[in-house]
């Protein structure tokens, strides 16, 4: 995969949508989460036209902080498991990726204080609509086993749509690379409020 990687979602859509790009422009995965649902669950496809569905990733229940997210190719196979930190996300968003019970990679916001921020500034009158050019929040991707981070996860300037980049430290590859980017589809799908 061409790093760095571009994600970008609608911030005005009924249903959250998200285009990842790579660095030549091709889209390697695109996200259309559906409206009105009480669990989350996604189908994460190759294509904007949605005909080569990669692999889904599903809640295990309808509401909770500590909720868990099993990613599974399309033929129903456990890929991994996303895990969201419930009481230690409340002041810094902490998620681990893990595959058959063993933590593969953690995602962590960089400095939590820029959230608390791009939160406050965000539902200041009018000001707000220009939060999206302030602070940009960032999450460091670290393997489980050696803390070396592997992934770093900004939010970009940008007026109307949520914009990411995802950069490549230490390139994993194989099976991790893409559990940990699908890792990251959810943790940003999670987080959208913040940017």
């Amino acid at each position: 995969m061409n790093f760095p990687l571009d994600v970008r979602f609608k911030l005005l859509a009924i249903a959250s949508q998200i285009a990842v790009r790579d660095s030549t422009g091709q889209v390697r995965f695109y996200v259309k989460q559906k409206a009105f649902k009480l669990k989350e669950a996604v189908t994460v496809y190759a294509d904007e036209a949605q005909t080569r569905p990669i692999c889904r990733i599903g809640a295990d229940r309808i509401i909770d902080f500590s909720a868990q997210y099993t990613i599974e190719d399309m033929s129903g196979a456990k890929l991994g498991v996303v895990k969201r930190q419930g009481m230690r996300s409340l002041w810094r968003s902490r998620y681990d990726i893990s595959r058959e019970g063993r933590p593969v990679f953690l995602i962590q916001e960089a400095n939590p204080w820029v959230a608390v921020f791009d939160g406050i500034f965000g539902e200041i009158p009018i000001l707000g609509l220009l939060s999206g050019y302030v602070f940009h929040p960032a999450y460091k991707v670290t393997r489980a086993d050696s803390a070396t981070e592997a992934f770093r996860v900004t939010k970009q300037p940008a007026m109307f749509e949520g914009k990411f980049t995802i950069e490549a430290l230490d390139t994993p590859g194989g099976d991790d690379e893409q559990l940990a980017l699908m890792g990251i589809l959810m943790m940003l799908l999670l987080e959208r409020a913040k940017g």
